[in-house]
């Protein structure tokens, strides 16, 4: 992808070199690379089961890969072993990689007996080392942001599908990551609560921050991505900016596919 000269003397946010990841016999992802520089919103689109959620969990080592490259910064995971014995070396490695890569799954996961903003506070505390007064100040910032800073002293229970999932998203910014990865983030919810979360990744996008993001939401990905991913079977079967891969798609299976989700 191509990028301004600001940029060419960092290395990028994430880089993945040729990934491979099996499940038993299963081969999942097959050689796939992506880079997502500073700044980067890039979206990974294609059919259930072409491996984008499986990639988004092999970039936060939440899976392990058999194979590849998975490089933070332009520092590469530390691996040992081989094969379906291949795993992170170093856990001290792991865990500021994750805390660097905050992750907003399609399934908001917040704890039930926490309220919302001690639910958004809990990771800063015990992760990070913060003061509770600050995580909880920061905390209540970060729910206004998403817009349900009036519901931080609620239980889960008591907020929809949408502010649950906007509690999620503050959840990952409290963390102050360099980079967001979303997984996901709109398909467990009705299309009116949908727009709510759509509105905060867009706002996102626009604070230029860097993002990777699976979705089947098409409409979504050609409005926030600079750089649009389509996976068939584990291989990168097309990728390119928005415009070109929505408007002049390469290949009949991308065709096919972008018929397919129009028409669903």
């Amino acid at each position: 992808m191509p990028q301004d000269a600001a940029q060419d003397t960092t290395p990028p946010v994430i880089e993945v070199r040729n990934l491979f990841k099996a499940f038993g016999s299963l081969e999942v992802i097959k050689g796939v690379s992506i880079t997502a520089h500073k700044g980067d919103v890039i979206t990974l689109i294609g059919s259930s089961g072409s491996g984008k959620s499986t990639i988004l969990r092999c970039i936060n080592l939440l899976e392990n890969s058999q194979q590849g490259e998975i490089l933070f910064q332009g520092e590469p995971v530390k691996w040992r072993g081989e094969g379906h014995h291949r795993h992170p070396a170093d856990p001290k490695q792991v865990v500021r990689i994750r805390t660097n890569l905050s992750m907003v799954f399609q399934q908001f996961n917040l704890w039930s007996h926490l309220t919302v903003a001690q639910n958004v506070m809990e990771a800063p505390v015990t992760v990070l080392g913060r003061p509770r007064h600050e995580a909880e100040d920061s905390a209540r910032r970060y729910l206004e942001k998403v817009g349900i800073g009036e519901k931080a002293d609620a239980w889960p229970a008591q907020l929809s599908g949408g502010q649950q999932q906007r509690a999620a998203i503050a959840r990952a910014l409290a963390m102050e990551p360099e980079a967001l990865l979303f997984d996901e983030p709109t398909s467990a919810l009705d299309p009116e609560l949908e727009q709510e979360v759509v509105r905060v990744i867009k706002d996102l996008a626009a604070e230029g921050r860097t993002m990777m993001i699976v979705t089947h939401d098409m409409k979504l990905a050609q409005d926030v991505s600079d750089h649009v991913i389509f996976l068939h079977d584990g291989r990168i079967e097309e990728e390119g900016p928005p415009d070109q891969m929505f408007g002049n798609p390469q290949s009949e299976r991308l065709k096919g596919f972008l018929s397919s989700t129009v028409h669903a």
